[in-house]
């Protein structure tokens, strides 16, 4: 198998599961396959465990980055109204866990949610991560929210498009990362720092 090749071959030092697989090919047995310390993206079981206990792991890059966008701006989280839309394992629940670890408190919202907007409203940060171009609208967001847009979503005219329609609730929030240009090149950075940890623990 590849990933055993790599896992076992020292001149690789981290390994990225490009995701979504193709449909004939099992992404969980793939995932688990994966030796947890060259585990560049932070989805195997172990990673996930670990950062769910508040221990040190390797951090998904997509959630990690957007928690360095909160942190570079200097956003306050500890005590504030928090809310996730989306419980991918790979962005959602770690954005969720790892906003509980900088002590705020925390709403994960999803497909079954009853009237997303009035929890929406309650938050002074919003994440969302569900995969649906302008689920969120000016009038789910409580005035001076801060808004992070994990979404990619190409529409039939080719644009990429996150998951809030941007310009209606740029005017309502207090700071919000666009799409494309916002988090994607944060997140680029969180993996290739992850690769520096691995590298480091692995050449030590």
């Amino acid at each position: 198998m590849v990933i055993a090749a790599h896992n076992n071959d020292a001149t690789v030092d981290g390994i990225l599961l490009q995701l979504p697989l193709p449909a004939a090919l099992d992404a969980a047995a793939a995932i688990m396959a994966i030796d947890y310390r060259k585990d560049v993206d932070g989805v195997h079981p172990i990673n996930a465990g670990l950062l769910a206990q508040g221990r040190a792991a390797l951090i998904p890059n997509t959630p990690a980055g957007g928690m360095a966008l909160l942190q570079h701006y200097q956003i306050p989280l500890r005590g504030k109204r928090a809310a996730v839309v989306g419980r991918s394992a790979i962005v959602g629940r770690p954005m969720a866990l790892l906003l509980v670890q900088a002590d705020a408190t925390v709403t994960v919202c999803h497909s079954r949610t009853t009237d997303l907007a009035a929890t929406l409203r309650e938050c002074a940060i919003v994440c969302v991560a569900a995969g649906q171009p302008g689920l969120l609208t000016a009038e789910m967001i409580r005035p001076g929210a801060v808004v992070i847009d994990f979404g990619t979503n190409v529409t039939a005219d080719g644009a990429l498009v996150g998951d809030v329609d941007f310009a209606p609730v740029a005017e309502v929030a207090a700071a919000i990362t666009p799409v494309p240009g916002g988090t994607g090149p944060v997140t680029n950075a969180m993996l290739l720092r992850n690769l520096i940890t691995i590298t480091r623990n692995q050449h030590r």
